[in-house]
């Protein structure tokens, strides 16, 4: 057995086709067939069905899961070798929130990619309940999110500590106050994020511990989005206070105090643990690490 055949297995589960996988391999069909024939030679089994279109039979699916995870050690052997002595460089995809994304990694970004050139990033937004699972089923390398819950199959390290803030549009009658009551929310029209979110998650929970039943008018899938909802008059809101920092300034929306909603919530970055981290993320995460909490949150 040699990667090549390992390749030529994992390409024709993909593309269904010996000819396809020969042209995307750049082999001739005749040496595909050799080559999976070889494995199945060698292991005693049938790994494919021929007919069409090409399958893996049952046992060509549990070898094509050990496949795939002999490549990965490769890989990862190979990254390990080239990391040693090299400038820190690779690619690194992020998991975390349309707001943080928007609000506070394009502040760190700047400065880490002016240190770093050769380190290429792609982000992806999601809602923050979907950061940690995407980190741990790999379909990202780091997440950036609110730490509520303890995973034992992912690292985290706190980067700052956010809020959540009540906030309405100028427009609004309740505008002129700078701090009211729990009660004062029972009955005015709010604007929620989405049930799965951490954000909206934590409001249910401080007003059902107060017996109040809200008056949902709309629900949106991000804060950018409640924000903008917000600003135009169409109800109250209560958003992460790191993502307001901006319309404060601005003046478009008036920050209301609620003493209910002054809790501390941490904001860091995961990673799965026992995982190599290659030279690009082991930089980004030591800089990410040593970076002053005003760093992530702007001034008023």
């Amino acid at each position: 057995m040699n990667i090549n055949q390992l390749e030529t297995l994992i390409t024709i589960s993909k593309t269904m086709s010996f000819r396809k996988a020969g042209e995307l391999l750049n082999l001739t069909q005749p040496a595909v067939s050799a080559q999976i024939k070889s494995l199945e030679d060698e292991f005693k089994t049938v790994l494919i069905d021929r007919n069409q279109p090409v399958t893996l039979t049952d046992r060509g699916q549990v070898f094509l899961e050990h496949a795939e995870r002999i490549l990965g050690i490769v890989e990862e052997l190979k990254q390990k070798l080239y990391d040693l002595n090299q400038t820190p460089q690779g690619h690194i995809v992020f998991g975390t929130t349309t707001s943080i994304a928007i609000q506070i990694l394009p502040r760190v970004l700047s400065y880490f990619q002016n240190q770093f050139p050769l380190i290429k990033t792609t982000i992806h937004s999601m809602p923050s309940s979907q950061v940690m699972a995407c980190v741990e089923n790999g379909t990202v390398d780091l997440g950036i999110t609110y730490l509520t819950e303890r995973n034992p199959h992912l690292a985290s390290s706190v980067l700052y500590y956010d809020t959540y803030e009540l906030v309405v549009s100028p427009d609004h009658p309740m505008s002129h106050l700078r701090h009211t009551t729990i009660e004062s929310l029972r009955g005015i029209p709010m604007i929620m994020l989405a049930p799965d979110t951490i954000g909206r998650r934590f409001v249910d929970q401080v007003f059902r511990k107060h017996n109040i039943e809200p008056n949902i008018v709309m629900e949106l899938s991000s804060s950018e989005e409640v924000k903008r909802m917000v600003e135009i008059n169409l109800g109250a809101a209560v958003v992460s206070k790191s993502t307001i920092a901006n319309e404060l300034r601005l003046g478009t929306l008036k920050m209301i105090k609620v003493n209910e909603f002054e809790i501390s919530h941490p904001v860091g970055v995961v990673y799965k643990s026992g995982r190599y981290l290659n030279s690009a993320m082991q930089q980004f995460l030591s800089d990410l690490k040593g970076m002053p909490q005003d760093q992530f949150i702007s001034s008023e």
